[in-house]
């Protein structure tokens, strides 16, 4: 694959990223006007169907994330690509469409089936990569979802206006003009000489969770990258009530905040993440987001004054040097006709932290909340739990490449790009 090529395979993975994350973030605005729709219910009723029908994409990419992944080992990355971006246009058109509940959760399970793209999308980043430039992808594909994210919710707020379908229709557009796009300048990254046999078994996610003993070592770095996400999720799923309650902020001021989170994660992911780990290494970079991500949830649960949070929400985009810098290290202890495979691990387990994460720390805040309502750890307690969860992490992670002989690649690269002496 030419430079030329290259580069065009590199925007189009990134666009179908940013795609997939502005899909998601484009419905938050309208989507409880039309589950309020569809359901037949009054707006103060139709709560009760939101957490379903946002939990279901969730569950359906931890159910074919492995299933996608073990595909386009077999059958190369393209084809996959394509379709689930074609699919992904088709279903929102189905959601745009829906007559009632039924057929909303049912476009909203087929996206997650699509949204399954990200598994092969990082495998064909892992494919088109070397060694110096792999953590600096991977922070791109994270750059793409954050930004997605931040123009998702903007271009729904906008599209509101024109009803709560609207969002479903461009989202569409998006997608299907991506679809054309990919179809005439994606090329495949994964030789045929390189393919694998499909396997069944090695393409369900318990299935997925029982080939990470595969990976030997690599199993706890499986367990620092779910712990991550669902410490992250404190954040995620309690920021609006948490910053509407505590500081009566209104919701346009949580839509900038979380506009103010994607632009710096963006910017981290894109470009610094790559500079951290070619200075410091793959290690050390991951160290140094786990203990961003406990520094900060402490100290959001401290906070006296809302503007205060811009200034602990800056860091805290450090986090997401962790990601990029964990998957650079599983990698290059992998063999390429199983990246596909690997990713769809990834995947799942992200999605496993997206399913457990939601109603856990809503619990959590609702419990703190009704035991300490005027106390600050009734507003806190979410994020003290999760920087326990990442202290847990970073244990973990310790525990991981203490003796990962897969590690010695890696090292390699870090020897020749940093006077800085390892453990």
């Amino acid at each position: 694959m030419n430079e030329k090529y290259l580069k065009s395979a590199l925007i189009f993975i990134l666009i179908t990223i940013c795609i997939d994350s502005i899909g998601v973030g484009i419905i938050i605005p309208s989507f409880p006007s039309l589950i309020s729709e569809t359901a037949h219910v009054p707006m103060n009723e139709s709560a009760m169907y939101f957490g379903w029908v946002m939990g279901i994409y969730a569950f359906m990419q931890f159910l074919f994330s492995p299933l996608i992944g073990n595909l386009s080992d077999r059958f190369g990355r393209r084809p996959i690509l394509l379709i689930s971006v074609f699919g992904m246009g088709l279903d929102f058109l189905v959601m745009y469409f829906a007559p009632d509940l039924f057929w909303l959760v049912l476009g909203r399970a087929i996206s997650g089936i699509f949204g399954a793209s990200f598994t092969t999308a990082a495998a064909y980043i892992s494919d088109v990569s070397t060694p110096e430039t792999t953590a600096r992808n991977f922070g791109l594909i994270g750059a793409a979802f954050g930004i997605g994210f931040v123009i998702g919710p903007a271009i729904g707020g906008l599209l509101a206006d024109f009803g709560s379908r609207a969002p479903f229709l461009v989202a569409s557009i998006f997608s299907l003009l991506n679809f054309l796009f990919g179809f005439f300048v994606l090329k495949e990254s994964l030789p045929k000489d390189q393919r694998r046999k499909f396997e069944l078994k090695r393409s369900n996610p318990f299935g997925a969770f029982k080939q990470m003993a595969r990976f030997k070592e690599l199993k706890y770095l499986f367990v620092v990258t779910f712990l991550v996400m669902l410490a992250n999720l404190a954040i995620h799923n309690t920021w609006n009530y948490f910053t509407m309650e505590k500081f009566l902020w209104s919701k346009k001021d949580v839509g900038y905040s979380l506009a103010f989170v994607g632009v710096c994660f963006g910017v981290v992911q894109g470009g610094l993440s790559g500079y951290f780990t070619r200075i410091l290494g793959e290690k050390k970079t991951a160290f140094i987001g786990l203990i961003t991500v406990i520094v900060v949830m402490v100290g959001i649960s401290l906070v006296p004054y809302g503007w205060m949070l811009y200034l602990v929400m800056l860091p805290y985009s450090f986090s997401g040097i962790i990601d990029p810098a964990i998957r650079t290290i599983v990698s290059a202890g992998t063999p390429q006709n199983e990246q596909g495979e690997l990713q769809g691990v990834f995947t799942s387990i992200m999605s496993l932290a997206e399913i457990i994460g939601p109603p856990f720390f809503m619990w959590i805040y609702s419990t703190s909340r009704h035991e300490a309502p005027n106390d600050w750890w009734g507003f806190g307690a979410p994020f003290l739990v999760a920087s326990i969860i990442a202290a847990v992490a970073m244990f973990y992670l310790w525990w991981a490449l203490r003796n990962f002989k897969g590690l010695q690649k890696v090292n390699e690269v870090e020897s020749t790009n940093t006077p800085i002496n390892e453990d």
